[in-house]
Order: C-alpha cells, then structure tokens, then sequence
C-alpha cells in the first residue's frame, strides 16, 4: 500500500475533525455549520472565493477566533482551542496571508518568539539559516524585518512555522509572492512533511497549483461547504465551476496602440536606504500610453526601492531620471506625481495600500480629492457614492461604505484598493502584485479592467512575482535582479525559460536587440 493509499483509508483516524463550525460576525455568517475532516499526512487544500469563509476557518482552528457553535477533534479527542498557544501545544502551526510579523524585530528574534524559550537566541540563529538553506527560503536570520520585502517575509513566516514541527500546517495564500523556482521548492518541503506523517491545510486561488500538490479539496462558497473533491481528477474549468459557478472569462487582448512616452527613466542609480536593501543600478527603461509593461524577478532584487522611486516616497534621484507625462519628477514628493497622473497600487495592502481602522470611503482620501469641499470639508455623500460605487463595480464583499479596510479579507481588500486607482482614470498606473492573495474570479477582472485601462490610452507598470500573470496581461517584460534591469523583451518573444534565467541576472542586451525585443526608452 502507497503511503497516499493508507492517507484515504477509511479506517484512520482523521488528524484533524471539524464538525458544525459556524463564526457570525454582525454583518455577515463567515461559516455556517462547516465540516471538514483531514487525514494524517493528507495536503487538503480549502478552495473558494473571497469572502468565502476560509481564513476565519484557519483562524478557528489555530485559536485566533473561538466559534460560536461547533466542536473540533484532534487525533479523535475533542478539544478547545481557545488561542493559537493552545494550538501550538497541539502540533497546529498557520502561516498567515497578513503576516504576523514585529517590524522592529530581527528575522531570528521574530521566529523565537513562537519557540520554547529556554532555547538561546544563538542557536535559533542557527536553526533558522540551516532550515533556510535546507528548504531553498533564502532570508538572513540577523535583518530587521521592517528591511524585508513581503516575499521574503513569507519566507519568515514559513520557516517559523517549520521549526515548531508541526502536525497540522495551515498554509494560507503560501505561493502568492513566490516565483515558479521558490514554488517548486517549497512544494518539495510540503511533499516531505506530508511523507513523514504532517497534515497541510492549504489555502491557494491558484487552480493548478492545488491540482499538482494536493490530494483531497474542500470547497466553500458564502460561508458553507459546497463539494468535497479529488483535485487531481478535476480540471481548472471543473474547479472553478465550484468555486465561483462559472468559468472566469478570457480576457480579449486587442492589438496595443501605443502612444508617446509617459514615464521614462534613465540613468537611475539610488544607494540603498538601509544596509539590508539593494542598490539600484543605472535603470532606465519607458512606458508608453496605451501599453502594459511588466518587470518580474525574484522578491529582493530591488523591487521595494524602484517603486519607492517611482511613487514619490524616495525623493533622492536627480529631477531628470525620473521623468512623468515629460516633466523632471525625481525629487517631487507622491502628491506632485499624482497631479501629473500617476496612481500607484503597493504590495502591501494594510499600512501603506490602506489604513486598517478607516472605513473603506475615507480611505479613499488617501489618493482622491474629489471629495472635498471649500476649506477641506469632507463632503461624505459623495465620498461614500464613490466608495459604493468601487464596491459594486470590483463586487467587493464588505459591510458598505463604512466597514473598516481590515474588517475585509486579504482577496477583497485587494480587490477595492486596485479599484480605487483605477478608477481614478490615472494617465500612469503602477501596480505591484495586482492579484495578490485573489480568486480567480476577482483576478481575470482585475486583469480586464488593466487591460480596458491600457485600451483607453494608459500607461500601465506591473511589478509581480506571478510570471503566468505577467505573461497574461503585458506587451512587453522587464527583469529586475540585483537592482538591475534587463532589457525589454516583447511577450511574444518571451518563456519561463528565458525570464527564469534572467532573473538570476544573465541577460544578453545584444540577443535581446537582435531578435526585435529590446525596445529603446
């Protein structure tokens, strides 16, 4: 008997056994009478789409949200698990979609505090750069974490999850800023600790991930359990169906009419602000109206300080290296830069993309004036019309209005953020991971409405570690590694293959030219 036969036996005692689940929240039933069972060694992914129930679900679990009805099993006994010490003591770890992280603490001082105290700081030092090496989740145990992109965060969050040993693993959202490589790679570590006996809860949008890693699936839809599936039976199209009730739509890619120039930049060579970040190298490239150009590349390759660049936020670069809509704008501040046009969506949706305890209406304030009155009155009419009307175009599932950003999932949050710039009608939008943490439902809408964008004579930059989605919504393709940039390379021209070598940095500007690619800023 293969050791995934003896998992689906009927005769073993289930690891892990909800029964009846319901959370009631007063504007909506998160989960209502789940049930959910998963075997020793079984990678069970939870699919759905936002606003499904599905991390207030991992939450229960992990004790960070008691329920109101419901009982849970471990190993065959009932248990309470009123917080996630508790959860700890049982063998269940949870690697959050919104990290669990203090800013000011080092990367080993962060994981300490979820191990046995008596082990001294030096040796978690050791055991968080030999497990980063083991699992391929390179990250430095000594850096503060305020210094670390939120993919190399992930890759905190993850290692501290395995020094526990754990014998339930709740994953939410685990690839969503990983690149197809670190991918592969922690799929290898998911294999192995399911080999030697470890239960994974997985929460992924992405359909063929699921199908390749995981053997037994729970679909949930406005809160219930909807189906209980094989995924390596099933095809995307039958997942999807599931998930949302229907197949997402194609997106329709018409051919670019490509205007002048709207962003150029060139020559840029910033220092790093901090002595964990990356320098940035003699970057120059363009984008023009009416095209969607990607950069891609493995998180901590200077990302963060190239958008800190471009956004306004790092002022230090001389006014003519960055330059928007034809004016120098290298040392004008974020709200000089959006009078010129330009809109800007971060990776990091609660602190920067929005304010966690500000209703969804004032946190359009943050990036729209439209709302205010003589003598800077808010006129709130208007402000909650504008957010009302966010909400319905993005079907954003929220309380209205007046719900506080961090009341929403990870996916809907996303979804009124991206929703807010656009529908600015910015002239320059640049986005960072567009569709992180989304279903696939709410991603090809994202991914259309990018695109009615850049048909509407947009200039549209797209930072993100999903290769698929650049490939899916971009006419041409940078690399950014090691704070530099490659060449452009039309998406015709492009394959993982090749931006998977450029991402470690070998590029040739001179085979990019001679193949039509490269395209002069």
């Amino acid at each position: 008997m293969t050791f995934s036969e003896q998992n689906f036996s009927p005769s073993a005692v289930p690891r892990l056994q909800l029964e009846g689940i319901t959370k009631r929240y007063p504007a909506v039933i998160a989960n209502n009478g789940v049930s959910l069972t998963v075997l020793p060694g079984e990678v069970h992914a939870i699919l759905g789409e936002n606003g499904a129930g599905k991390s207030t679900l991992m939450k229960i679990i992990y004790g960070a949200v008691k329920p109101d009805e419901g009982s849970i099993c471990v190993d065959g006994k009932p248990v309470q698990i009123r917080n996630p010490q508790e959860a700890r003591h049982l063998g269940i770890a949870m690697v959050f979609q919104h990290f669990s992280l203090f800013d000011t603490l080092t990367v080993a001082e962060n994981v300490w505090l979820g191990l046995d105290k008596s082990i001294p700081l030096a040796e978690v030092i050791q055991q968080v750069d030999a497990t980063a090496r083991e699992y391929g989740l390179d990250v430095d145990p000594h850096r503060p974490v305020h210094t670390l992109s939120v993919g190399e965060m992930q890759r905190v969050e993850i290692i501290r999850a395995l020094l526990t040993h754990p014998r339930v693993l709740i994953l939410d959202e685990p690839t969503s800023v990983l690149t197809p490589q670190a991918v592969e790679k922690l799929f290898v570590v998911l294999r192995r600790l399911a080999s030697e006996g470890c239960s994974i809860l997985y929460i992924s949008h992405k359909l063929h991930e699921i199908r390749s890693l995981c053997t037994a699936c729970t679909v949930m839809r406005g809160g219930v359990v909807t189906g209980v599936c094989n995924p390596a039976q099933e095809t995307n199209a039958s997942l999807s169906r599931m998930m949302i009730g229907a197949e997402p739509p194609r997106l329709e890619h018409q051919q670019p009419h490509v205007g002048p120039v709207v962003l150029k930049v060139q020559q840029l060579s910033l220092p790093r602000l901090d002595p964990f970040g990356t320098d940035l190298q003699d970057i120059d490239f363009a984008v023009r109206e009416g095209e969607v150009v990607g950069i891609a590349g493995v998180s901590g390759n200077g990302q963060r300080e190239l958008l800190y660049a471009l956004s306004g936020e790092d002022t230090r670069a001389e006014p003519a290296m960055v330059q928007v809509s034809g004016q120098n704008a290298g040392r004008m501040g974020p709200g000089r830069r959006r009078a010129l046009g330009l809109h800007f969506v971060p990776e990091e949706r609660l602190g920067r993309g929005a304010v966690p305890s500000m209703s969804l209406a004032h946190n359009l304030l943050l990036t729209r004036k439209t709302a205010l009155g003589k003598g800077g009155w808010i006129r709130m009419g208007v402000l909650q019309h504008q957010a009302r009307d966010i909400i319905a175009r993005f079907n954003v599932k929220a309380g209205g209005p007046g719900a506080a950003a961090q009341s929403l999932s990870g996916g809907n949050l996303q979804k009124f953020i991206v929703g807010r710039e656009i529908d600015a009608q910015p002239t320059l939008l640049i986005i960072s991971q567009p569709t992180w943490g989304v279903d696939v439902g709410a991603a090809a809408q994202i991914h259309s409405e990018i695109l009615a964008l850049r048909n509407a004579g947009c200039a549209v930059l797209v930072l993100s570690e999903e290769l698929d989605e650049l490939f899916e919504i971009c006419d041409r393709l940078h690399v950014v590694a090691k704070g530099r940039l490659s060449p452009s390379v039309a998406r015709s021209d492009a394959s993982v293959q090749l931006i998977g070598e450029w991402m470690s940095g070998l590029w040739d500007a001179d085979t990019a030219t001679s193949g039509g690619a490269h395209v002069q800023a």
